[in-house]
């Protein structure tokens, strides 16, 4: 075969195959459709080892395999941490990036909660809650295939459920499953949980699983719940609460799900 002819034969095949090397470099086309959230109250570090370590928090989120993850209790720039910025330093060991939501302001700095995810979200919103101990915040990001909304919710029944129909709107208007993960601070039977279940959402995780106390739980304080648009698209593949009973003073929760309608 002449050298023009091969060259040829060569650019042919290069052009053939350049759709496909495109859409292998690019990581959104890539994807499978499944999800993994976590969800853990970090207590702002301190273990129940009386050891404030936010490596320790950024390893266990890495080592999880988590694309998205809800944490509680976070400070950024408080006296009481040193002036650092907790969740940006649990984000960089478990190699994610972060999205702070501030709560209240606290001892110099800020308290709150926070979202760590894989890639930089499509778009952020931050919408005030009811709290009467302690203003509250349900954190929202949204990415191609599904919305992740992070709470920290009151102590407070009444204010909890006064929290229900701001978080069904937020879940309805976006259009795309909304993962509702996060402490709770209620109980399985709670009133909060009943009326969350009419709004529209099925939790994932399993309630019989307790969360809290960490070393040796007996309360279910932690959940993953799920809100479908009207043509249902998301498939629940398993979910566990994790083993971890000293890095806080709660147990992370996990669950994978499938979105795209792959059931």
């Amino acid at each position: 075969m002449r050298l023009s002819a091969l060259l040829g034969r060569l650019l042919v095949l290069c052009l053939a195959a350049a759709p496909a090397l495109a859409q292998a470099k690019s990581p959104r086309s890539t994807r499978t459709g499944r999800v993994k959230v976590l969800s853990y109250n970090v207590h702002n570090g301190l273990g129940l080892d009386d050891v404030r370590d936010y490596a320790r928090i950024g390893r266990l989120v890495r080592r999880s395999g988590a694309r998205v993850a809800a944490i509680q209790e976070v400070d950024s720039a408080t006296h009481r941490s040193s002036g650092r910025y907790v969740l940006g330093e649990i984000a960089r060991e478990a190699g994610m990036f972060p999205v702070f939501g501030q709560a209240i302001a606290y001892d110099g700095g800020a308290y709150g909660i926070g979202i760590l995810c894989r890639e930089e979200p499509l778009a952020v919103r931050r919408i005030p809650l009811p709290g009467r101990e302690e203003e509250r915040l349900l954190l929202v990001a949204e990415f191609d295939d599904f919305v992740l909304g992070c709470v920290h919710l009151s102590l407070t029944e009444e204010d909890r459920m006064a929290s229900v129909e701001k978080i069904r709107a937020e879940a309805a208007r976006s259009g795309k499953p909304f993962v509702l993960a996060g402490d709770w601070n209620a109980h399985p039977d709670d009133a909060f949980v009943g009326r969350l279940c009419e709004a529209g959402f099925r939790i994932v995780t399993d309630t019989a699983q307790p969360t809290f106390p960490a070393g040796r739980p007996d309360e279910c304080l932690d959940y993953i719940a799920l809100y479908e648009p009207a043509e249902p698209c998301a498939a629940v593949r398993r979910t566990r609460v994790g083993r971890e009973a000293v890095a806080s003073d709660h147990r992370p929760v996990e669950a994978v799900l499938t979105f795209g309608g792959r059931r």
